[in-house]
């Protein structure tokens, strides 16, 4: 997708008619195609754009245009986002702007009321780094009001200097962590994570338990969970996750006015009951997130509603509800186009797995038919992890339709690109794991001899005995329903009862 085309598809109908006024307001000649451009962005044909500007000989011409039209579209949004925010945020910028102004002028009381103003408002935010312009702007001109003590006003100064200080270290600290999860995961990178992360607390001074806000918690908790995904054990994180909210819990006010950062909180707690098979607690989390998302007249929906819908079906399956959940898959996957393509290919990947184990396996091909980018796409996109594993599901659905030669063939290209990156990572159970898909697949008659079935019953057994990881259970069950000659689904229903025994009734 081309930038101009991004750009098109952020706008709403009502702001993409503003800006063709916009334009139209702006354009001096009336033989100006900048207009026609516009509208064939917001059509599917991708190839109307070109038809319609194929009469233009001069390439140069044709790309200058597009330039200008890019730019046009910068400038509109800018300017439109300036005079549509109304966010406390803004407000105190404006406060804070208007006072200097004040000052200059020498309206001093007026000055003072704004600041005064400007420093309630950000106090019940806790935006410290506007705290900060505002006590320095007080300290600058508390020449003007000698019956204000200005160590007082040193004092908050410094005492806010104190958390915006903090605020900065944690998210110095966030970016370094996070641009090494995201070589991790879409480079393949080989990183002691755990002794990343604490060499990143302790050289930037950092305390878990210090100062927490909505956006500090949102950075920890994104950083622990991805910690949790890279070793597939999100028992480690709970306790933490659940104090850590606890702790916010009590600035329950703030909530609304972090709806961004209180909704990612609430996804990853959600996240954390699911993958420790506390599904009835995840599921009340997801209602609190529900909730949450329309609030501030759904603004956030858009951005969280995949992510929402992808807990709340793999809750559903593994609760025993597995057509609702398959329901929950299939529309939230027709909704807006203006939702992230990751979440939906979450949704896509989870959906082929639940049509896997419902045996439905024509309505599975369809959906892995959509998933057409090449391995090397999807390792850019969703990272490693994932597209192994999409690679996984994609050789057990050829399996399941026994198209032999198509599972021998993805088998040989995926040992090929990620034998050696598994062996490296300490994930030989995913090789050994291939290999008896691979038996299977040469000889499925092999599924019922009795040193085979006793192979594969040892290897669950051992995969037991590693920490616990509700995904990998899907792999685990289907190659365990061929030995036991159950369906897939009811075997991985008694897989997870027996990977968490009753934690979901505590």
């Amino acid at each position: 997708m081309n930038a101009l085309q991004e750009l098109a598809d952020m706008m709403t109908e009502a702001e993409q008619m503003a800006f063709v006024h916009y334009l139209s307001k702006k354009n001096k000649r009336k033989d100006t195609v900048n207009i026609a451009l516009f509208n064939s962005l917001k059509t599917d044909d991708i190839n109307l754009e070109i038809n319609a500007f194929e009469g233009k000989k001069n390439t140069n011409a044709y790309h200058a245009l597009r330039k200008r039209l890019y730019d046009s579209m910068i400038d509109f949004m800018a300017n439109r986002s300036f005079e549509n925010d109304t966010s406390e945020e803004n407000t105190i910028l404006r406060l804070i702007v208007v006072s200097r102004l004040f000052f200059e002028h020498t309206l001093i009381k007026t000055a003072f009321k704004c600041l005064a103003k400007a420093e309630g408002i950000a106090l019940g935010i806790e935006h410290f780094s506007l705290l900060n312009e505002i006590y320095l702007t007080r300290i600058q001109y508390a020449h003007f009001n000698l019956s204000e003590p200005i160590e007082e006003i040193i004092g908050k100064f410094k005492a806010n200097k104190k958390q915006f200080e903090y605020e900065q270290q944690l998210t110095l600290g966030y970016a370094v962590l996070r641009r090494e999860l995201a070589a991790i995961y879409h480079e393949g990178r080989i990183v002691d994570f755990q002794a990343l992360l604490q060499d990143t607390i302790e050289t930037h001074g950092l305390s878990l338990q210090e100062g927490l806000t909505f956006k500090s918690l949102y950075q920890i908790l994104f950083i622990a969970n991805e910690y949790a995904s890279l070793n597939n054990n999100y028992a480690l994180i709970q306790p933490f996750v659940l104090k850590s909210y606890r702790l916010i819990s009590k600035k329950n006010l703030l909530a609304d006015r972090h709806l961004y950062y209180h909704l990612y909180i609430l996804y990853f707690i959600a996240n954390s009951y699911f993958r420790n098979g506390q599904f009835q607690k995840s599921l009340d989390y997801l209602d609190l997130m529900s909730t949450a998302l329309q609030k501030q007249s759904g603004k956030y929906y858009q951005r969280f509603c995949l992510r929402y819908f992808f807990l709340l079906a793999f809750n559903e399956n593994c609760l025993g509800r597995p057509q609702k959940a398959i329901e929950i898959a299939e529309q939230s996957l027709s909704l807006s186009k203006k939702t992230a393509p990751n979440d939906s290919n979450d949704i896509r990947l989870m959906l082929i797995v639940f049509y896997l184990q419902q045996d439905a396996g024509r309505n599975a091909v369809k959906e892995m038919a959509r998933l057409n980018h090449t391995d090397s796409w999807y390792e850019k996109k969703m990272g490693m992890d994932w597209t192994i594993k999409k690679c996984l599901v994609e050789i057990l659905l050829h399996a399941q339709q026994e198209n032999t030669e198509l599972a021998l063939s993805r088998i040989k290209s995926f040992k090929r690109r990620y034998k050696k990156y598994l062996l490296t990572v300490n994930e030989e159970r995913v090789v050994h794991y291939l290999l008896f898909v691979e038996q299977y697949v040469l000889k499925p008659e092999i599924i019922q001899t009795p040193k085979f079935k006793e192979a594969i019953e040892d290897f669950i057994i051992t995969a037991q005995n590693v920490p616990k990881d509700i995904l990998i259970m899907s792999f685990l069950s289907w190659l365990l329903a061929k030995v036991r000659r159950k369906t897939i689904y009811e075997t991985t229903l008694n897989l997870i009862t027996q990977y968490f025994h009753s934690t979901d009734a505590e």
